[in-house]
């Protein structure tokens, strides 16, 4: 089986996906929202980082010549959005935790509101 075969990882694909179109429809509303929406948004944002997160990790223990594919096309497009071209993903993802913490807090204080 490849391992883009298994249903886990093409349950997490679609679960991704979901959450991107989710969270993308909805980013330029994201001042208007109401506080509750916000945190329901950024809440939608924790778990699109957390799947993609562990998508990215299995792509990179894996041996199978589309996972890998899959990683160097994962990297190329972090370096086409102005990503370093040695980029650690894993920092990325830290990085990414603690700009939601901060989103968090800003929202707790009326930061987002206009």
């Amino acid at each position: 089986m490849t391992f883009f075969e298994s249903e886990v990882v093409r349950a997490e694909l679609a679960e991704v996906s979901e959450l991107q179109e989710e969270v993308y429809s909805n980013v330029f509303k994201f001042p208007t929202m109401s506080k509750e929406d916000q945190r329901y948004h950024v809440g939608l944002l924790e778990k699109l980082l957390e799947k993609q997160r562990v998508l990215y990790t299995r792509v990179s223990l894996s041996d199978d010549p589309e996972a890998k594919k899959m990683k160097k096309s994962i990297l190329e497009g972090a370096v086409n959005m102005g990503l370093p071209p040695n980029i650690d993903m894993h920092v990325f993802f830290k990085n990414m935790d603690s700009m939601v913490d901060i989103m968090k807090k800003q929202i707790d204080n009326d930061q987002f509101r206009r």
